[in-house]
């Protein structure tokens, strides 16, 4: 007997419909699967007989063909487990044809006939509202994942047999699926956990972070170690406005495809921040892999890609960033597959100066020789600096500084032992900014590029002849930029992002033109022109 039922296989970001059909003919005990199944799908018939038989079903001894259409759509991942064993019970007579019909299915079965979670729910809840499935079954833990996607039933089921119990009689079953698992404890704001008024001192990298996060400018720090680069870098992603409901689907459905979602997990609403060692590979930062997965890059997607040590990675995987950073969007080509990963991200790299850390220091004497110096920064060729729009010297933190901070500590604390003594001297607080009211500025000045650039898009993404469309240019700033072009022998591709820079200013101060003081401002955060000049690409 023929059986017919519906799941889905993952390609990149979405999810393609599958027919899964299973035949039940008399012969010799056996099981053959076609249709390009990888080793984890093949393995499934030994996880569905044993479910099978631990749920009190019966397994009949017959010689068993599953096809998985189309042939030319490679499977992979044991999500196929549910819906070849729903199809070998209704072929097997033990569950009626029509309890299928418009059903598609997904997940991984225990050995003893429980349902386990599996990667990519929420594409293939996706795929099945477009085909118009009449309902979606998925494990239990899942459930919170698919019930993202609207106007589409959804059942979440724990065990085989509770859901065959469903099937044969569907009023028995919730109207909305099982309720899912007891949510997490609640985590606390990304602002509340990296607050921008921990970073003491340091005013231009201050500065030089809420210019990337209102524009969404790439943004390199460099400096001594401890001079706070990390820091910094840590606290950009409290600074960014909540994401949009569109964005946050698209973050969640990239999380979800690579198998990121924690059981239980929903929405994502939190600006993701990646912060990959600099060790990994060209494949783990940009995505691939025989079967294509997104890349750290396209898991920072409408969030923050953090690559600490920038100089310490190879050449040949921070080459492979320039195009993704241009176009926002990965394109990965296979022999038989071609696919697209977005990776729209807020780049912040730190680097130290050289390999011992302490060159241009003014105290402590750099161990390093030019050419050392100069292999070192080789990594980060002229190609890839050029897309990096503020380039930030950080220099080591002053000790007067953090005594202070300390000796207002100490105070707060005594007077709280004592209850009575007088204010601490206002000289020693430090008068740094939160998060919080960053953040607000960072939301005014992206208000105003909503409603001004076409499209809405952020200042990083503007085509360059809108730049000078968009607002008034003082013909003292023009002058100032063709200067610097010359002098410091700029690209065509670095002013370009001056513009955007000297744009972004502009929308932070609320002024209605762009002037010779914002372009000023933009020029000081392209510093590094002579400490990188032997990375010419």
């Amino acid at each position: 007997m023929l059986a017919r039922c519906w799941s889905a296989a993952l390609s990149g970001l979405e999810a393609l419909a599958v027919t899964v059909e299973v035949d039940l003919s008399p012969g010799l005990p056996g099981w053959q699967m076609v249709g390009l199944a990888d080793a984890a799908v093949q393995e499934s018939r030994e996880r569905i007989r044993a479910a099978l038989r631990n749920s009190g079903l019966r397994t009949p001894l017959t010689r068993v063909v599953v096809n998985l259409a189309p042939a030319d759509r490679r499977k992979e991942g044991p999500g196929f487990d549910l819906p070849i064993a729903l199809g070998w019970l209704v072929a097997s007579g033990q569950l009626p044809a029509e309890a299928l019909e418009g059903t598609w299915s997904c997940g991984e079965l225990g050995l003893d006939g429980s349902l386990r979670p599996v990667r990519g729910v929420l594409a293939i809840a996706l795929a099945a509202r477009r085909q118009g499935a009449r309902r979606l079954v998925v494990p239990a833990a899942n459930w919170a994942e698919a019930s993202v996607v609207e106007g589409l039933s959804l059942w979440g089921a724990e065990q085989l047999p509770q859901l065959l119990q469903w099937l044969i009689a569907p009023r028995s079953a919730p109207e909305q699926g099982v309720a899912p698992p007891a949510p997490l404890p609640p985590e606390r704001p990304q602002a509340e956990l990296a607050d921008l008024a921990d970073v003491r001192g340091q005013p231009l990298g201050r500065r030089a972070l809420e210019i990337a996060a209102a524009g969404a400018h790439h943004l390199l720090l460099v400096g001594p170690p401890g001079s706070g680069k990390t820091m910094l870098a840590r606290r950009l992603a409290g600074l960014l406005p909540p994401l949009e409901p569109d964005e946050a689907l698209m973050v969640t459905q990239l999380h979800s495809v690579a198998g990121l979602i924690p059981p239980g997990g929903g929405l994502i609403h939190d600006r993701p921040f990646r912060a990959p060692h600099h060790s990994c590979s060209a494949a783990a930062l940009v995505g691939g892999g025989i079967v294509p997965r997104p890349g750290e890059l396209s898991l920072a997607h409408h969030g923050v890609l953090f690559l600490d040590e920038m100089a310490e990675f190879r050449r040949d995987v921070l080459d492979q960033l320039r195009q993704p950073l241009e176009e926002g969007v990965i394109r990965i080509h296979r022999t038989r597959q071609q696919t697209h990963f977005p990776c729209q991200v807020a780049l912040v790299a730190a680097s130290n100066p050289c390999p011992c850390g302490w060159h241009g220091d003014p105290e402590r004497a750099c161990q390093c020789g030019e050419r050392r110096r100069q292999q070192y920064w080789n990594h980060l060729t002229g190609p890839l600096l050029d897309r990096i729009d503020l380039q930030v010297m950080v220099r080591r933190l002053d000790p007067d500084i953090l005594a202070a901070d300390y000796r207002l500590s100490s105070e707060e604390q005594r007077g709280e032992r004592l209850r009575h003594s007088s204010p601490p001297d206002a000289t020693l607080a430090d008068p740094s900014e939160s998060s919080r009211q960053v953040a607000e500025r960072v939301r005014l000045a992206r208000e105003r590029m909503k409603h001004r650039n076409p499209d809405g898009v952020s200042n990083a993404q503007l085509a360059p002849r809108a730049i000078c469309t968009l607002l008034p240019i003082e013909a003292r700033a023009v002058d100032l930029w063709q200067g610097a072009m010359r002098c410091r022998h700029l690209s065509a591709r670095s002013g370009e992002r001056l513009w955007r820079v000297a744009l972004t200013i502009s929308d932070l101060r609320g002024l209605e033109e762009i002037t010779a003081e914002t372009m000023a401002e933009a020029l000081g955060f392209r510093c590094l022109d002579q400490l990188v000049m032997a990375a010419d690409g």
